[in-house]
C-alpha cells in the first residue's frame, strides 16, 4: 500500500533530523518505502534551515496553524498524491517507526483508522507520561464512550493511520481544537471503524508538547464540549 508518513513540527529543530532518518534507516533495513512529508507548522527556530539543508521533503506553513492545521496539511497532500494510507508521525522523537506495519495491518484488515495506543496490553511502554496526563487521557476515554459508544483507550495518542476514506474526509474538514480526541468522535459518528494496537513510546526529544495545562480544569472542560460539539453533528 502507498503510504505517506506525515510528520506535523513546531520549533523541533533539535530532532527533526533524527526523527525522519529513523523512518529513512527503517525503510532501508526493512525493505519498506514509506514516503515522508514534514509539514514545518511555522517554526521561529532552525527548523526549515534543518529541513533544507537536508533535501527533506517539506511544507512550509507561512503561519502556525497549530497541530490540527498542520496534520490536515498532511492530509491534503495525501489525497492529490493518491496515498492509500497516511500515518501521523509526531517529530519529537517519541514515536516508534516500527509499529508502522502493524498499523497498516489494521487498515488491510478493514480499520479505517489505527491507533498506535499505551494502553490496549499489559506491555510496558516506553513512555506512558505523567499521572495527571493518564488521568486526563481516561477522562477524555471516558466521554468518548458516552458520546459515541465506543471506547477509545488512548485517545490523544498522535501515531494513527488512516485510509483513503479518512484521508479524504480529513482533507476537507479536520479539529483545529484538540484533534486527535475530536477527530475519533467524528470517525465513530460516521460509523467508521477505529483500532487500537499496543506502541511502545519514548518521551519527547525536544520541543514543547502542543497539549497544555493537564491540570486545568479549564482544558478538560475544553476538550469535552469540543467533543460534545462533534457529536451532535449531523452527517
Amino acid at each position: 500500500m502507498k503510504t505517506l508518513i506525515i510528520i506535523p513540527a513546531f520549533n523541533e529543530e533539535s530532532c527533526i533530523l533524527k526523527t525522519v532518518n529513523d523512518v529513512l534507516e527503517h525503510n532501508k533495513k526493512y525493505a519498506t518505502d514509506y514516503d515522508v512529508i514534514v509539514i514545518n507548522d511555522g517554526s521561529t527556530d532552525c527548523t526549515e534551515k534543518v529541513l533544507t539543508d537536508n533535501d527533506i521533503p517539506h511544507i512550509c506553513l507561512i503561519q502556525n496553524l497549530g497541530i490540527g492545521g498542520a496534520v490536515q496539511t498532511g492530509y491534503k497532500y495525501a489525497l492529490m498524491n493518491n496515498y492509500d494510507v497516511a500515518i501521523q508521525f509526531d517529530g519529537d522523537g517519541q514515536h516508534d517507526i516500527s509499529y508502522a506495519k502493524d498499523l497498516i495491518d489494521e487498515i488491510n484488515n478493514g480499520a479505517d483508522m489505527a491507533i498506535g495506543s499505551r494502553f490496549v496490553s499489559n506491555e510496558q511502554s516506553g513512555f506512558k507520561s505523567s499521572a495527571a496526563r493518564r488521568v486526563g487521557i481516561k477522562i477524555i476515554s471516558l466521554f468518548i464512550k458516552l458520546f459515541t459508544g465506543k471506547r477509545v483507550y488512548d485517545p490523544t495518542s498522535g501515531f494513527r493511520a488512516c485510509n483513503k476514506t479518512l484521508i479524504k474526509l480529513f482533507s476537507k474538514s479536520y479539529p483545529t481544537e484538540y484533534p486527535e480526541p475530536v477527530s475519533e468522535v467524528t470517525v465513530l459518528k460516521h460509523k467508521l471503524k477505529i483500532s487500537e494496537i499496543p506502541a511502545n513510546m519514548y518521551e519527547r526529544q525536544g520541543g514543547k508538547s502542543s497539549i497544555h495545562a493537564w491540570k486545568n480544569v479549564y482544558y478538560m472542560i475544553n476538550v469535552t464540549l469540543a467533543m460534545l460539539a462533534e457529536s451532535l453533528k449531523r452527517y
